[in-house]
């Protein structure tokens, strides 16, 4: 069978690894996207013409046009949890299977969230900033982590991981989520106005969907207290950054950190993310090599199994998959 790598160059470096890409070509015939720019819904029916299984990064979206043309296609397997944009229906209506990676990135996401908490508490990066540019960086009073409150929007994976790097922290945790039983003594699960009010950090990690989009808008930033801040490490689609842009101008609350944002593949805005109070990093939260590899090695055992004919572990529309081998 002959598998296409939708990844560029750089993504192939970052996000799939020279283990992973062995371990495809071991499982069948390689075809590597060679181009700098993701392949748009024409330029991917171009590269698949002939191919079995699309092997696809974030940024390689799985349109509704491109699987009637593309009859020999198999499978589109998604390397990452996100299959927002892929068309599954038409997908499934084509006969052709959808898999999406699990969240190896739990970890790496987790201490991250750690690291904006200790950079918005402590001024890392703004005196670090003065010290490069040759300015005396001035002493501001921080705060501690521990005995402080960590509201954390959003109890899967990564909240569950980061609950509890928290309370080994020593710090008071309180969860929002209005579809996960938390049995923990030690955490409180509230709803998310109290925790918006109540918390000295605000982490959102809630799933991005239509019931979530703009969660944090102006009435949720009002919620929050001034000393506060918040940090994003979900999607863009639950910030209203109009919103979040004001609050951190006027000073409403005291900062903001994130790895994501509404810019192209889910960066932060740059607008957003050049304020004096924001902490940015272009959506790195699972750019580790052990992150990575997680993912990228599940896809490989994906293409295993639909060699094999089997269906994988990851399978969104088995039940609708007509083009197995």
């Amino acid at each position: 069978m002959k598998v296409l790598l939708a990844h560029t160059p750089e993504m192939r470096r970052n996000y799939y690894g020279d283990r992973s890409l062995n371990g495809l070509r071991a499982a069948a015939e390689v075809i590597l996207h060679e181009g700098d720019q993701p392949l748009d819904a024409a330029g991917l029916v171009r590269a698949a013409r002939d191919v079995d299984i699309v092997v696809a990064d974030r940024m390689t979206e799985g349109r509704g046009e491109i699987f009637p043309q593309l009859p020999h296609l198999r499978a589109f397997v998604r390397c990452a949890v996100d299959i927002r944009n892929v068309d599954v229906d038409a997908a499934s209506k084509a006969g052709v299977l959808v898999t999406r990676a699990g969240p190896g990135f739990v970890q790496a996401v987790a201490e991250l969230a750690l690291g904006f908490m200790v950079d918005l508490s402590r001024g890392v990066s703004r005196t670090t900033a003065d010290y490069q540019a040759g300015r005396k960086p001035e002493a501001r009073m921080g705060r501690q982590l521990a005995g402080s409150r960590i509201g954390i929007i959003g109890y899967g994976s990564i909240g569950r991981y980061l609950a509890e790097i928290a309370k080994v922290m020593r710090m008071e945790v309180l969860v929002a989520d209005p579809f996960a039983d938390v049995s923990d003594s030690a955490i409180r699960q509230v709803g998310l106005d109290e925790l918006l009010a109540a918390s000295d950090y605000v982490v959102c990690l809630a799933i991005a969907n239509a019931e979530t989009e703009n969660l944090i808008g102006e009435a949720a930033l009002a919620r929050m207290q001034k000393h506060a801040v918040f940090i994003n490490l979900s999607r863009g689609n639950l910030v209203d950054e109009a919103a979040l842009a004001r609050a951190l101008r006027e000073n409403r609350i005291a900062g903001a950190a994130m790895d994501v944002g509404r810019a192209p593949d889910q960066m932060p805005t740059p607008e957003l993310a050049r304020l004096p109070n924001v902490i940015a990093t272009p959506h790195v939260g699972g750019l580790t090599p052990q992150a990575i590899e997680y993912q990228s090695l599940e896809t490989v055992r994906q293409v295993e199994a639909i060699v094999r004919g089997e269906v994988p572990p990851g399978a969104v529309n088995a039940d609708r998959w007509t083009r197995r081998p």
